[in-house]
């Protein structure tokens, strides 16, 4: 049972993250710059895309997910870390 409510927990940890990189993770309220477009728009035209956003909104929640990954790696690994140190302290 307890591996059953670690799991759960993980995946919650997992999704609350992604939620925060969502919410968090974009270039939004600041526009991009004249150099930032110019390049978006070139890749657009050299991927056959005629809208921009068709481009951005899919590279911005890679860009999300990646971020919530690396977020849950660290906590999972400070928390081992943590784990050791306390198993260390009571032996």
């Amino acid at each position: 049972m307890a591996t059953l409510v670690r799991k759960v927990f993980k995946c919650f940890l997992f999704i609350g993250l992604l939620i925060l990189s969502v919410r968090y993770v974009h270039t939004y309220p600041q526009p991009m710059t004249e150099n930032q477009l110019h390049w978006l728009l070139v890749i657009c035209q050299k991927l056959g895309i005629h809208d921009p956003d068709n481009l951005y909104i899919p590279a911005m929640m890679v860009l999300e997910v990646i971020a919530a990954i690396m977020a849950y790696l660290l906590i999972m690994k400070l928390s081992k870390c943590i784990g050791a140190k306390r198993r260390d302290e009571a032996t």
